[in-house]
């Protein structure tokens, strides 16, 4: 393809910018010359889904994809927290109390709609022209800053002690793993997203998508 969108189905253990990078190089090989690919919102190494890729001339609408809706798929852990919020991190034993079904639905129903939330230091936002997760992988002690973000629907699909199974839909900007974090803190036993799937990108669905594999 000349210019476009692809859409992958990222697997786990991946960053995107690998994903980009094999896109790349097989349209190259494939195309005899240099073929520009961008991302359009990243997916966290651990987490797998949707992810739109833009090609040649569609790399300058890149920003417009990403400010897009979104939905996930996700599993929170109780009980624990995790240095990076995912199960990819240290993680700290916290509460071994178990709440109710009820209980969870009506904390979970106040994060619905426009609120505040603290980004993971380990993201790829830019504190001072650095990544947070370069100056978090240093050691360093990092504020970040809340900002307004929008969660149009939560939905607890299954609940089996310590796991929360939930579907979110949400604006731009929305961290899953910073929502995880808060659900647990006001429950009051702690929590960090161990699996997250991104199903959906506005109209496009990861049903549609090409397996990386398709890539070789």
């Amino acid at each position: 393809m000349e210019d476009g969108i692809i859409l992958i189905d990222k697997p786990s253990g991946m960053t995107s910018f690998g994903v980009v990078a094999r896109i790349r190089r097989v349209l190259s090989k494939e195309q005899s010359k240099k073929v520009k690919v961008g991302h359009t919102g990243t997916l966290d190494p651990f987490a797998t889904g949707l992810m739109i890729l833009v090609v040649g001339k569609e790399c300058k609408n890149a920003e417009r994809y990403s400010k897009l809706d979104k939905t996930y798929e996700a599993t929170i852990h109780l009980g624990q927290k995790s240095s990076t919020g995912d199960p990819e991190g240290d993680l700290t034993d916290i509460s071994d109390t178990k709440p109710g079904k009820i209980e969870i639905k009506d904390i979970i129903k106040k994060f619905i709609g426009e609120i505040n939330q603290s980004p993971p230091i380990y993201s790829a936002i830019k504190i001072g022209g650095q990544r947070a997760y370069k100056l978090a992988r240093k050691g360093h002690k990092i504020e970040m800053p809340k900002r307004q973000i929008t969660i149009y629907n939560l939905k607890v699909v299954d609940y089996k002690y310590p796991e929360i199974k939930l579907i979110a839909r949400v604006g731009s900007g929305t961290y899953i793993r910073s929502l995880a974090e808060d659900i647990g803190e006001m429950l009051g036993v702690g929590a960090y997203c161990n699996q997250l799937r991104r199903t959906e990108i506005d109209k496009w669905k990861v049903d549609e998508a090409h397996k990386l594999s398709d890539f070789l």
